[in-house]
């Protein structure tokens, strides 16, 4: 795929950034005014409406392609990723919990060589080793008072999200598809179990206000539904080296706006734990920036180095 430059990438990965960085605040926010279950169901109702709304705006097919593999990544990557989430915020910081679950790709990474036979090569063990030593400062094991159930459940939201990943990864080797298509129906059958857990597990009363309902308004339409969008835009335009430092600006954007908005606070050990971790993802940035760039200088089709 040929790749374009110009402003309208940079400015998407500023905008994705910003969005999915403060809606972990909006997400504290909304578990306010509605219990766990209720506010997943919700926010994966009308965030799969408005991104199946978008399919024929933007000239797509509403034909759903690949309804079993479609259904088995909604049940990971949305019902799995939304409930683990939205659950550890229930306890946790929206900082903390962002910077757990934007683990991702480095779980992604371990886990290649399950899903996709791909196994973890040279430098990458160093930017594996960074997080996974973060994580250790930040879930802090010796501080058993400290809450540990949330920050394994913002682990577990970070295994869904990898896994999903890797499950598309796989399909797109396999077949000529779609993302948004796909992303929307993921999204749109990935919210059936939600709603049904939320209508026979017993929470507490929801409380409609304005407030809420501009909450719902921001995480469906801004934080899902544009965010997506601005994510495949991306995808398609730059490399997904250079993508993947969205990954980066989005916690940092969480912690910030979590600092600022809530008071959230961080340990000695914790601000270790986020550097390490920040280093072990743009670490593994660089060396997808070195990997394009020696492919770069390959001609497949002369045979030589340009």
């Amino acid at each position: 795929m040929k790749h374009s430059r110009g402003w309208g990438p940079l400015l998407g990965l500023v905008v994705l950034s910003l969005t999915w960085g403060y809606s972990w605040v909006a997400a504290k926010e909304g578990l306010g005014f509605a219990g766990p279950l209720h506010f997943a169901a919700q926010r994966s109702v009308l965030g799969g409406l408005a991104l199946l709304a978008l399919l024929p705006l933007t000239g797509r097919p509403w034909r759903w392609q690949f309804p079993k593999e479609t259904l088995v990544i909604g049940l990971v990557q949305v019902s799995g990723f939304m409930l683990f989430q939205t659950w550890a915020l229930v306890t946790g910081g929206p900082g903390k919990t962002a910077v757990l679950i934007f683990t991702m790709p480095i779980w992604t990474l371990l886990l290649s060589g399950l899903v996709l036979r791909e196994s973890v090569k040279g430098a990458q063990w160093i930017a594996a080793g960074l997080t996974l030593a973060g994580l250790i400062f930040i879930i802090e094991p010796w501080e058993m008072h400290t809450s540990l159930i949330s920050k394994c459940l913002g682990l577990m939201a970070a295994l869904c999200w990898a896994i999903g990943t890797l499950l598309v990864k796989r399909l797109r080797q396999r077949h000529v598809l779609d993302l948004l298509n796909l992303t929307a129906w993921q999204m749109a059958l990935g919210a059936i179990p939600l709603v049904c857990a939320a209508l026979l597990i017993p929470e507490r009363a929801m409380h409609w206000t304005w407030t809420y309902g501009g909450i719902l308004a921001f995480m469906a339409l801004g934080s899902t539904a544009l965010c997506w969008w601005l994510w495949l835009y991306i995808l398609d335009r730059v490399p997904a080296w250079e993508a993947s430092l969205s990954v980066l600006g989005t916690p940092v954007v969480a912690i910030l706006s979590s600092r600022w908005m809530t008071g959230e606070s961080f340990h000695r050990s914790e601000v270790g734990g986020i550097f390490l971790i920040g280093s072990g993802l743009a670490f593994l940035a660089f060396i997808g920036w070195l990997n394009s760039r020696r492919a770069g200088r390959f001609s497949p089709e002369s045979g030589r180095a340009e």
